[in-house]
């Protein structure tokens, strides 16, 4: 257990045990206490000889060690999570201080860091060194934030901006993927895509609880308290508007893989119909061949006299089968999609709808060519009279 003590607004960091963080918890002024348990026990996993016995699920102890609530000088039994492994996101108000479990992203995994905190006192707990925490203590000095609400929401905005810069990120890449498959896809880059669609499932499986519970807590508490401050609320706003977009950010990169997706999808549908085209062609081709080799191939007395010559053979064994062979390329080319399967059917047929488009955006404007006017000449007399045929 590593205890780290932040004095403020200085933002001096001290290392001290956890009757020292304790003691300072109880004076007056706003400390940070930051408090690494080590590495977060697999579930069934013993303890190392000599070590330190590891801690049970539920925030309670081993046999004969005291919880960490009440190390911290805590006597209400509502914070006995506080430390455990394996907690959910959650988000309660007791007495003036709020206890919460925040998902936090750290490089490519997430964990999860218990919050407590007055107007007196912040707490830290997690589970071996997390980026955020670090990053966040490094900088106080220069933020120095205001108050303790203050310096817990800016915690908390360093930890969603985590989510979204890592959404971000790989929303970019998906993109620079199907733009890469569209020209030349690779099998590596289905393996990329595919790891980032877990991504984003893990981002949207960690984030969503947090999303749900922030913003029940905050529109619980502003409904409750009227008293709440100004600077409070803009704070309240500030961080829904940030859980919002965090949202909106994995939402967009869940969409957005399964589209790469889909369109890797096609694009493995499309090469396997130009195989398929291709082994239909060569059928039209070589079927008509076979089977008139195969016919006159055949040991009969009136076709063995029939070809006796050669000029019966040239006339009817070739050219039976050139007129075959004719007949098949001209349904190739000019009645099936060959000129797709070299590669300039998609462009002229868009041309095409291109200008039949065209064409009739100019009809309607009144552009394209008109109905001749009709003249004198042209133009039909006056009916004649009843019972008279013109």
């Amino acid at each position: 257990m590593i205890v780290s003590v932040v004095s403020m607004p200085e933002g001096v960091v001290t290392r001290t045990d956890l009757p020292g963080a304790r003691e300072r918890l109880a004076a007056s002024d706003f400390v940070i206490v930051d408090i690494d348990l080590g590495e977060e026990p697999e579930p069934g996993e013993e303890p190392e000889p000599g070590g330190e016995p590891a801690p049970v699920p539920g925030g309670e102890s081993a046999p004969g060690e005291e919880p960490l609530f009440r190390g911290l000088g805590l006597d209400d039994e509502a914070w006995k999570w506080l430390g455990g492994p394996r907690e959910p996101v959650r988000v309660e108000y007791r007495e003036g201080t709020v206890g919460c479990v925040v998902p936090v992203l750290d490089g490519s995994r997430v964990v999860h860091v218990h919050l407590l905190a007055s107007e007196h006192r912040l707490v830290m707990v997690h589970h071996g060194p997390v980026e955020v925490i670090e990053t966040f203590v490094g900088r106080l000095p220069q933020d120095r934030p205001a108050d303790p609400a203050a310096t817990v929401f800016l915690l908390l905005h360093g930890a969603l901006e985590g989510f979204r810069r890592a959404a971000s990120q790989a929303l970019l890449e998906v993109e620079d993927i199907e733009e890469a498959m569209f020209e030349q896809w690779e099998p590596r880059d289905v393996q990329r895509l595919a790891q980032l669609r877990r991504r984003a499932a893990q981002l949207h499986r960690a984030f969503r609880p947090y999303a749900a519970v922030a913003q029940e807590f905050l529109a619980r508490r502003g409904l409750a308290h009227r008293e709440i401050p100004e600077e409070r609320r803009a704070l309240h706003r500030l961080h829904e508007s940030t859980v919002r977009l965090v949202v909106l950010e994995i939402e967009s990169l869940r969409d957005e893989t399964r589209r790469a997706a889909d369109s890797y999808a096609s694009l493995v549908a499309d090469r396997q119909n130009l195989v398929i085209n291709r082994l239909a062609i060569v059928s039209v081709i070589f079927l008509p061949l076979s089977f008139l080799t195969g016919f006159f191939g055949m040991n009969f007395g009136f076709m063995s006299t029939l070809m006796a010559s050669e000029k019966a053979f040239l006339a009817l064994g070739l050219g039976l089968q050139l007129c075959a062979l004719v007949v098949a390329m001209y349904f190739v080319l000019y009645r099936t999609h060959w000129r797709q399967l070299r590669g300039g059917g998609p462009d002229d047929t868009a041309g095409r709808r291109r200008r039949r488009l065209l064409r009739a955006g100019r009809r309607a404007d009144g552009e394209g060519p008109r109905a001749p006017t009709p003249t004198a000449a042209s133009s039909p007399g006056p009916p004649p009279p009843y019972g008279r045929r013109p």
